[in-house]
């Protein structure tokens, strides 16, 4: 693999997000609506010999991702790319400390934040 890319993610700021989420609250409360599956966005993988596949995959956010989720995001997975990091990392990250619940924006922020501050 010479490269990964994702395209297609879903971003809004925090206030987008919220009001996503009252939205769909009061929406479904009211039985006029009810949630979608999640967002679908696109990863691209580049192989050696110049193949390029794309493949579609769902998105892991509720409503959306923060641009400095998504920006540290797509560092990590360059590093996975060069080699500098290893995708153990998450399932190391995983086995420590076991998350009772889905980890909220800043939580995640602060999880990838971590993962890279070696790297940088």
């Amino acid at each position: 693999m010479t490269d990964l890319q994702v395209l297609d993610v879903p971003v809004r700021s925090a206030a987008a997000r919220w009001a996503t989420r009252v939205t769909s609250v009061v929406a479904a409360a009211l039985n006029a609506w009810g949630p979608g599956g999640p967002s679908m966005m696109t990863a691209v993988v580049c192989t050696r010999d110049g193949q390029r596949v794309e493949t579609p995959v769902f998105s892991g956010a509720a409503t959306a991702y923060t641009q400095r989720e998504v920006d540290l995001s797509l560092g990590l997975l360059s590093h996975f790319v060069r080699g500098s990091a290893s995708p153990a990392l998450l399932t190391q990250w995983w086995q420590e400390h076991q998350p009772s619940g889905v980890l909220h924006s800043h939580e995640r922020e602060a999880v990838l934040e971590d993962w890279m501050s070696p790297l940088m």
